[in-house]
């Protein structure tokens, strides 16, 4: 979702509340099951705009990777077992699109720990310190080749898991374990329109 559509689902969240509040506190003598009703459409919106402002108080987002970006930067925090800490990749990039052309909208992704997906990132961030340009292809639950997973099914191209690493009761993406392979490379030189002929 893009910021504008996160701000118009908050507005209408906000709108929803507060018919509802309206009805409830003019139209008292409604039935318990639209009172109930209410109640639940009131909370389930509640839990809507919790969710959405995620997005806009600078947390890394909880949503998939985009299928094709430059890495303007990176942070891997390890798992540290003695303090029952899961660890997470922090990824800070940019969409780019079939032009190599940056969306010029950073976006900051989080992503569970793995070694393998660390020792990537860690590698794509020493080459961005060298001060290359990084792309980047996620590639989920696969090796970063496209190739099967050992359980035969194949790699989900594009995308990948996100979530807060504290482990709460609400991160299913966290909980379900697995980081997407990432495939990292030099970022090829924006593709130009053509010149017109004289």
């Amino acid at each position: 979702m893009s910021l504008q559509s996160d701000i118009l689902a908050l507005a209408i969240a906000y709108a929803a509340l507060g018919v509802l509040l309206l009805i409830a506190i003019t139209r008292a003598n409604l039935l318990w099951m639209a009172k109930a009703g209410a109640v639940v459409a009131t909370s389930a919106l509640y839990i809507v705009v919790f969710f959405r402002l995620q997005g806009l108080l600078g947390w890394s987002a909880y949503e998939a990777l985009p299928p094709r970006f430059e890495l303007l930067w990176a942070r891997v925090v390890e798992s540290n077992f003695v303090n029952n800490e899961t660890g997470a990749i922090y990824l800070w990039v940019e969409t780019l699109d079939d032009a190599n052309r940056p969306s010029l909208v950073p976006r900051a992704y989080v992503l569970p720990y793995s070694a393998e997906l660390a020792k990537k990132v860690e590698g794509a961030k020493n080459e961005l310190m060298l001060g290359h340009h990084i792309e980047a292809k996620p590639k989920d639950f696969g090796s970063g080749g496209g190739q099967n997973n050992p359980g035969g099914a194949p790699a989900r191209v594009g995308g990948g898991i996100g979530g807060d690493p504290s482990g709460g009761f609400l991160d299913t993406k966290f909980l379900g374990g697995g980081a997407p392979s990432i495939d990292f490379a030099p970022l090829p030189p924006p593709i130009l329109p053509p010149k017109d002929q004289p």
